[in-house]
């Protein structure tokens, strides 16, 4: 007994001498909370088996869990060999012990590191302090995320899944169709859900961006917003979940939709290049006023005064906050001053009306598109439509074989001759 007591002594003198900088620093609350959420759930467990007193600082302090991102954790990630299955298989076994690895579903083996590693949070008591999760380009089935969201114990605010493998989007838009639907009660927590818009920047050249006063998405940047292509049945999606959970996209608000307030208010095309015109569609574009009228016929998606449901969840994800009202807050003020604002508008209703180089457009209101004298034209086959002046900038009629020619594309080209011809005087 003498021996144990002088060795827990010793023990309690040796962290005594060890934790004083760290721990003090740590123990102040202000500077735990700015610290853990840069830090892996790895570092932060490591940390917390050094000692009694950083195990009851990490385990028991408010908000040290509150963001967690598994996107980093290896036990989280599938690992395929394509050579065989095996590998796969053995990680199914993690879901389900006492099955036959063979008659693992397909769910189970592609959800099975992320269900592990989850199971074990939930085991440590970390899962129930979890609000903002990040599960970005891990392999997450559509029957996972269900099975969290019909879960009253998943406390998660905002969830975040961009670019995940073995992800059936149909599955997954019926799956949150199904528990958002209007009139149900008892919705799941889950207030923001953040999928569609993947900005591949990091976190950091996001944050760098912005505070270099560039600005975010959607409000301070004009032009395409998605790039990648949009499943079919996000837009109803986004239509039946709009009175309970906020996306990172929002509805086109073009008059050619039935969501749009200019619906039916000013003449508009029937043509879309898909075949048949949509009721509603996802916005890929951020424009700002017409360049005659200054506005839209639909107006603007003003943040502080447009309802809530019209604000997307911007980028990059907020980690020192899990409040949604937050993540769906600009910052600074608009080029034009005021509140920050923009025209959500899809492909198809920016057509032969928006120029790609000056992200000028013209709307229904102030410009019909005409059989003759557009104003938006494609002068190169590589570039995107342009309008007529910024056409004049960059083509160019060659002096000598008369041809037509694009000063960006055509590598060798002058102000007065083409590739062609150039590389012919410069023979001679």
């Amino acid at each position: 007994m003498a021996s144990e007591h002088i060795h827990l002594h010793t023990r309690a003198h040796q962290e005594s001498l060890h934790e004083p900088a760290l721990f003090t620093l740590l123990a102040n609350s202000l500077v735990l909370h700015q610290t853990v959420p840069y830090l892996p759930i790895s570092s932060l467990l490591n940390l917390a088996s050094t000692s009694r007193s950083f195990h009851s600082l990490v385990h028991q302090s408010h908000g040290v869990f509150r963001h967690l991102d598994l996107t980093t954790v290896k036990r989280a990630q599938l690992c395929v060999d394509n050579s065989t299955a095996s590998a796969t298989r053995h990680q199914a076994t993690n879901v389900r012990h006492d099955r036959f690895v063979a008659e693992a579903t397909e769910n189970e083996v592609y959800s099975g590191p992320l269900r592990g590693v989850l199971t074990t949070l939930r085991h440590r008591d970390i899962l129930r302090n979890v609000q903002t999760l990040v599960l970005d380009g891990l392999s997450v089935t559509a029957e996972f995320l269900n099975d969290m969201l019909v879960d009253p114990s998943f406390p998660v605010r905002i969830l975040s899944v961009r670019d995940c493998a073995n992800l059936n989007e149909a599955k997954l838009m019926q799956t949150l169709r199904f528990a958002y639907r209007r009139g149900r009660a008892d919705s799941p927590m889950l207030r923001g859900f953040i999928s569609i818009a993947w900005n591949r920047k990091s976190h950091t050249a996001l944050s760098h961006a912005i505070a270099m006063g560039e600005g975010d998405d959607w409000y301070h940047k004009h032009g395409r917003i998605i790039s990648k292509k949009i499943t079919d049945g996000w837009a109803e999606t986004l239509l039946d979940c709009r009175d309970s959970l906020r996306f990172d996209a929002v509805l086109c608000t073009g008059p050619r939709h039935q969501n749009s307030p200019a619906f039916g208010r000013v003449p508009v095309s029937s043509y879309s290049s898909q075949g048949r015109a949509t009721p509603w569609a996802v916005a890929t574009f951020a424009v700002g006023g017409c360049a005659v009228c200054g506005t839209a016929p639909e107006g603007f998606t003003v943040h502080g005064e447009s309802p809530e449901e019209q604000l997307p969840l911007l980028a990059p994800l907020l980690v020192h906050s899990s409040n949604v009202k937050t993540a769906c807050r600009p910052g600074g003020a608009s080029s034009e001053g005021g509140q920050p604002r923009f025209v959500p508008r899809c492909l198809e209703c920016i057509r032969e009306r928006y120029c790609f180089s000056c992200d000028q457009w013209w709307c229904e209101s102030c410009y019909q598109q005409p059989l003759h004298a557009r104003k938006i034209q494609r002068s190169c086959w590589e570039c995107d439509p342009n309008c007529d002046d910024c056409v004049t900038h960059t083509s160019r009629t060659c002096k000598s074989c008369g041809g037509g020619y694009c000063l960006v594309h055509y590598d060798g080209a002058t102000e007065t001759h083409c590739d062609w011809c150039s590389s012919r005087r410069g023979s001679r």
